[in-house]
């Protein structure tokens, strides 16, 4: 690794050469703020102005997340001129911000809110006409307000480096630029997956995901049976909203505080699972014993689901016709859980907690109902469920661990749990679909090749003589390498996984946001291994749990033997299973 020395306000420091001004000034101990710049501190556009600093011997200023560090370099952040100049950039975003900060989803979490009081803002400085504001709340999970727009871009950047779609960019010129979808269109009226990467990166409310607790609060107004449901990915996260540290498992507290909301049941989507496996291990054998299609690949993130039917149409027929893990859930609280409680199926309202913004438009598909009857009512992101909480006046730190409601539906095992990372689901299908094809089960257990975080993941697995070839991919960027493998007829796979978002659900669209102004007790480099944190979570429960093995359930086995008589059934198909359909035709000029 090639160093320079640098200076930072007089004092010397050795560096990485490959660094820029605001890297090296925060590896050195120094936070100069940024707005622009997300994660790794460095930024393609430059564009907020509120990281300048003086380059001392040389009267002038540069942004610091571009400016790269050289050799005697003599930086100073304290410089007068640096610090008016910060000032300055920040009071012009704000002339030009919806200053509602009070009604504000935001709140709390607002980088520009947080950055004026680091410089030192004054109110209304700046004052005239504002940029004419487009608010677009017409997709079922985002909702975009141009008005706290202050132009970063770093939404631009995610949903292109990140997820390699480029839906979003910058529109018209001047006073009147606007970060849009391509003509100014709806989210609901462009290829967008609805993942969510992009109100993560955005320092400001002007994207967020649509709301769904006055749906709650209609449910429990009107009498209604309202049963939660959780997915494994929420326990790994929820308790940084109430300042536990990056990587605490808060299990425990997370259902107290669901049995003090009110709730019917409080269940554990990792039964739902776990009956995923069931089906979707079955699935694949029976495709590789009849010579169906094949790669087949995993359908629970809808975000995935959203960009195969959008962009690779044609490749349709690879996916698993199983539901997502908590639309099973849904459809089997609705009539096995029902049936045997003796519930009216109309009555009962079922609440998915969701690290993802996408099962906000996955529920309202027409094809996860049931005779008319959606398998669930309404989808909550981790960051809608703290809010509950903190509304009901819940003390976090006070809430004892408790138990999920062993209710026909309460057991899960290690392999449901570990569904929230990426290469969790072929994990657990592994395990599964070993035992199915030999009578014996998997040694050992822990299936490393599918752990991890690389995009892209490949694996070999030998069965009965017969060796079997599996990838995993998170994130489109990467899930597109495998699809224009298939496409082009040069893919070995067998089974594929694919998950939406980078790193799997643990790094979701409604996951707390981790912020580096907002964690100042976290370690340093906590935004290079904050998924790795919370993925740890997943994987130490799954070491832990009795049972590791979704076809040992026993719960599991029980609906079965009493209810869907096996995997694959007639019944299993209309509760558990659902079909595909190409999106292309809507939007051809920008999915070919």
């Amino acid at each position: 690794m090639a160093t320079v020395n640098i200076k930072i306000e007089g004092h010397e420091y050795q560096v990485d050469s490959s660094m820029t001004v605001l890297q090296a000034a925060r590896a050195c101990g120094y936070n100069i703020p940024s707005l622009c710049s997300w994660k790794d501190g460095r930024c393609s556009l430059a564009s907020c102005r509120v990281c300048l600093v003086a380059l001392k011997g040389q009267n002038r200023l540069v942004p610091s997340c571009a400016y790269p560090v050289s050799e005697g370099l003599d930086i100073s952040i304290n410089d007068p001129m640096a610090i008016e100049a910060r000032r300055t950039s920040v009071e012009l975003l704000l002339s030009n911000h919806s200053m509602n900060c009070q009604a504000c989803s935001k709140n709390g979490q607002c980088e520009l809110l947080e950055v004026s009081r680091i410089v030192g803002a004054r109110e209304d400085v700046y004052s005239g006409a504002k940029t004419p504001a487009t608010y677009d709340d017409v997709a079922p999970g985002l909702i975009r307000d141009t008005s706290k727009c202050i132009l970063c871009g770093r939404c631009v950047e995610t949903c292109k480096a990140e997820q390699g779609l480029g839906i979003l960019g910058f529109e018209k010129r001047g006073f009147e630029t606007i970060v849009s979808p391509a003509s100014n269109r709806s989210f609901a009226n462009v290829p967008c997956i609805q993942c969510g990467q992009c109100v993560n990166a955005c320092p400001t409310g002007a994207l967020m995901e649509h709301s769904e607790i006055d749906k709650l609060d209609k449910a429990f107004a009107e009498g209604k049976i309202v049963i939660v449901q959780t997915a494994p990915a929420v326990r790994a996260a929820i308790g940084e909203e109430f300042g536990e540290k990056i990587g605490t498992a808060c299990t425990g507290k997370m259902v107290a505080a669901l049995h003090r909301l009110g709730f019917y049941r409080v269940f554990d989507t990792n039964f739902g699972a776990d009956l995923t496996i069931m089906e979707e291990a079955n699935e694949w054998i029976h495709r590789l014993t009849s010579k169906g299609v094949t790669p087949m690949i995993t359908s629970c993130s809808p975000g995935w689901v959203n960009y195969i039917e959008y962009y690779y149409p044609e490749l349709i027929s690879h996916l698993s016709s199983c539901k997502s893990p908590h639309q099973m859930m849904g459809a089997i609280i609705k009539s096995y859980y029902a049936e045997k409680h003796n519930l009216d199926r109309s009555k009962i309202c079922v609440v998915s907690v969701m690290p993802c913004i996408a099962k906000k438009y996955e529920n309202k598909r027409p094809e996860n109902q049931v005779d008319g009857i959606a398998d669930v009512d309404i989808v909550l992101t981790t960051r809608e469920l703290a809010k509950l909480i903190r509304r009901a006046g819940i003390t976090w730190k006070k809430l004892p661990n408790e138990e999920f409601d062993n209710d026909l539906l309460g057991e899960y095992t290690g392999a449901g749990v570990i569904f929230g990372v990426t290469g969790g689901v072929m994990e657990a299908a592994v395990r599964s679909a070993y035992h199915i094809l030999t009578g014996n089960e998997l040694e050992p257990i822990d299936f490393l090749p599918a752990r991890g975080l690389k995009g892209i993941k490949e694996a070999e697995l030998s069965i009965s003589g017969k060796t079997y070839h599996i990838a995993v991919a998170s994130g489109m960027k990467n899930a597109k390498v495998l699809l224009e493998q298939i496409k082009n007829g040069k893919s070995n796979y067998d089974f594929i996984e694919i998950m939406g978002c980078p790193s799997g659900c643990v790094n979701g669209g409604g996951q707390p946001y981790v912020k580096e102004l907002f964690l100042p007790n976290e370690d340093d480099d906590i935004l290079q291994t904050y998924v790795a944190k919370r993925a740890q979570v997943l994987y130490n429960e799954d070491k832990n749990k009795a049972v590791r093995r979704s076809h040992l359930n026993r719960d599991i086995i029980a609906l079965y033997k009493n209810y869907l008589n096996e995997p694959g059934s007639h019944k299993a198909h209309k509760l558990l299973h659902t079909s595909y359909n190409s999106k292309r035709e809507k939007y051809p000029e920008t999915t070919k």
